[in-house]
C-alpha cells in the first residue's frame, strides 16, 4: 500500500478497499454542519414561512436520500445497507442552525461518509430553500462528531 493510504495499491493506483475479511459489527456515525444566516432567515426557516415550503422537512428528506447515495457521490466508498438515518435540525444561536446527521448500519465498513454527506446535503438544502431571502448564508463546521464500531474503535470529538 502506497504511503499507508488504504485507497491506493502497491503501485499508488486508486482502488476500492477489500473489506471481505473484516468483521461485521454495528457501526454508527454522527456528523454535523452549521448554517449561519440572518436572524430573520433562521426564523423563516424554523417557522416554516419560506415561499418554497417546509424547509425542515425537505432538508431531512434530502439528508436521508444523500446518505443512501453516498457511494454514488464519493469515489471508492462501498455501498452500504443503512439501518438508520436521522437528521436533526435545531437553532444553535439566533443566527445559526445546527444540522446533525446520524447514520447506522451493521456491516464491514463504517458510516462516517454517509453521516457527513447527509449533514452537508441537508445544510445545502436549507440554503437552497432560503437563498431568495438571504444569499449571504454560510455553511460551516462540517465535521464528524462521533463514530463507533469497527476495527479502529470509537471516536468522539471533544
Amino acid at each position: 500500500m502506497a504511503g499507508g493510504l488504504t485507497h491506493l495499491n502497491e503501485k499508488g493506483e486508486a482502488h476500492i478497499v477489500d473489506i471481505g475479511d473484516k468483521a461485521v459489527t454495528r457501526r454508527r456515525a454522527v456528523a454535523q454542519a452549521r448554517l449561519v444566516a440572518k436572524v430573520e432567515t433562521i426564523a423563516a426557516i424554523m417557522g416554516g414561512s419560506l415561499k418554497k415550503g417546509d424547509a425542515l422537512a425537505v432538508a431531512r428528506i434530502a439528508g436521508i436520500m444523500a446518505a443512501k447515495k453516498t457511494s454514488e457521490l464519493i469515489p471508492l466508498c462501498h455501498p452500504l445497507a443503512l439501518t438508520k438515518v436521522v437528521i436533526n435540525i435545531d437553532v444553535e444561536d439566533m443566527d445559526a442552525i445546527r444540522i446533525e446527521a446520524i447514520a447506522e448500519t451493521t456491516g464491514q465498513t463504517g458510516v462516517e461518509m454517509e453521516a457527513l454527506v447527509a449533514a452537508s446535503t441537508a445544510a445545502l438544502t436549507l440554503y437552497d430553500m432560503a437563498k431568495a431571502i438571504d444569499k449571504a448564508m454560510v455553511i460551516t463546521n462540517l465535521m464528524l462528531v462521533e463514530k463507533s464500531g469497527g476495527k479502529s474503535g470509537d471516536f468522539t470529538r471533544l
